[in-house]
């Protein structure tokens, strides 16, 4: 398997982070639900080193995963960390003691998790934080005026090198970038949920990398006769071809597929290799209306 290009290359606006569009996220690393330790430690550990030795150079990672959990590993595999290596958390969100999700935007909080994700991570500063707005089911329209301005602070400080925003409008977007330099946004996006088509093509007409969540469904894995169709034509899964087809939507998009296997890993990175043909990626687009 060759990965030495994984899907090539994406320089964040405005900073000298080139990331190779195949990157990796560690939700998948703590227990099921993503709470608590994970199921094999050692195997977890493996795929972090894995995931480095493949040629990816960027981890989207937070602290409310696990909690703590996921950033401990990749502390514990990694540290001291890799020249290149670009650690990418996020900020908005802490968990209830039962597992729950819920979003925490005071000033207070933000400060406590950039901190948090500092001595976790054991870094003296964070690349790049993404400012989680919105609710569970995804973005609303409240301002983003005040969440931003603490994390634009901390940045002052030297705690934070770059901001990205995740779960957001275009209309938050615009208001964000009027308050401080935005270099990503990670929003829900797949072959299935084609909602922000628009934003990523303004997004990619500014520069601006776009990330997808749940880039193979979440926790509604895709499942489609048309996707199943065009890996069988490619003697790929359906799980590779859905990560290509959002590597050739647009030059703009990082991928972060997670796992906890070393298997699926593998897997999903040689997907960076598979070269879909126009009609191959006329038949997928129709899945986002439905078939």
């Amino acid at each position: 398997m060759s990965t030495s290009s994984l899907g090539g290359a994406f320089t964040l606006p405005g900073t000298s982070l080139s990331l190779k569009r195949m990157g990796y996220g560690a939700m998948q690393l703590p227990g099921p639900h993503v709470w608590g330790p994970p199921r094999d430690k050692a195997a977890a550990l493996a795929v972090l080193r894995d995931v480095v030795a493949l040629g990816a150079n960027h981890i989207d990672t937070a602290e409310f995963y696990g909690p703590g959990v996921a950033n401990s590993l990749i502390r514990e595999a990694l540290a001291p960390y890799p020249r290149g290596l670009t650690i990418i958390t996020k900020v908005g969100f802490v968990r209830g003691p039962e597992g729950s999700w819920a979003p925490d935007h005071t000033p207070e909080g933000l400060t406590r998790a950039v901190h948090e994700n500092l001595s976790s991570l054991d870094l003296e500063a964070l690349d790049v934080v993404n400012l989680r707005l919105g609710g569970p089911h995804g973005p609303d329209e409240r301002s983003v005026a005040e969440p931003l301005g603490v994390l634009v602070e901390l940045q002052r400080q030297g705690l934070i090198r770059h901001i990205g925003l995740s779960s957001v409008s275009p209309a938050q977007f615009a208001e964000a970038r009027a308050i401080a330099d935005i270099v990503c946004v990670q929003n829900q996006y797949n072959l299935a949920q084609r909602g922000d088509d628009e934003f990523i093509d303004a997004l990619a007409a500014e520069g601006v990398a776009y990330v997808p969540f749940f880039p193979l469904g979440g926790f509604s894995p895709l499942q489609s006769s048309r996707l199943s169709e065009v890996a069988a034509e490619l003697g790929a899964s359906p799980k590779q071809v859905a990560l290509a087809w959002l590597l050739q939507r647009s030059p703009n998009i990082l991928v972060i597929a997670g796992t906890s296997s070393q298997a699926h890993l593998r897997e999903n990175f040689a997907s960076a290799d598979l070269a879909l043909s126009p009609a191959q990626v006329t038949a997928l687009d129709g899945i986002g209306g439905g078939e």
